[in-house]
């Protein structure tokens, strides 16, 4: 791996960090959870096994150091990379639509919803749940979704925009 990937992924995972530090718990303390928009535009400008094994287990780490959520530090480290790896799977999968903003958002919709059941599932297990799973998924996975879906939408066309005028050769 290249010193720019791992610059890169760290700055967007350090964006991340700054945004889950920073957003409060909601219902049981769980949080919306940015941080895995900026695993997933990690995941999208660097779409190769290692990178995507570096950021998911940077994302649990720094993940489970920010959580609120009771287990959840166990439940992020577990979390985080299964989520990496099935949006990688995915996007490679849909080779033929690479670089497509629809695309791009809907595996953050996918990636986010599936991130947040295997989350809640892996507490439920560790520690019990403050509330009932379906009241956590939807009020807190949920919501989470849609705003990662619409910061998604807004971020990878800018990324896209840099990338390009800065000659920026990554795999979309």
């Amino acid at each position: 791996m290249k010193s720019i990937q791992l610059a890169l992924i760290g700055v967007l995972l350090s964006v991340g960090l700054v945004l889950h530090a920073v957003i409060p718990g909601i219902l049981g303390a769980m949080k919306i959870d940015m941080l895995l928009t900026m695993m997933f535009l990690a995941i999208i400008l660097f779409p190769n096994k290692k990178s995507v094994a570096v950021t998911a287990l940077a994302t649990g780490v720094i993940s489970a150091l920010t959580t609120t959520f009771p287990g959840g530090q166990l439940a992020n480290l577990i979390d985080k990379p299964i989520t990496a790896f099935v949006v990688f799977g995915l996007y490679l999968t849909f080779k033929k639509y690479h670089g497509n903003v629809v695309l791009v958002s809907l595996l953050t919709a996918v990636g986010t919803v599936i991130s947040g059941a295997i989350f809640l599932g892996a507490a439920a297990i560790i520690t019990g749940l403050p509330a009932p799973f379906t009241a956590l998924f939807l009020t807190v996975v949920i919501p989470t979704t849609i705003v990662n879906t619409i910061v998604m939408t807004v971020l990878y066309p800018i990324l896209q925009m840099v990338t390009k005028r800065s000659n920026f050769a990554y795999n979309a």
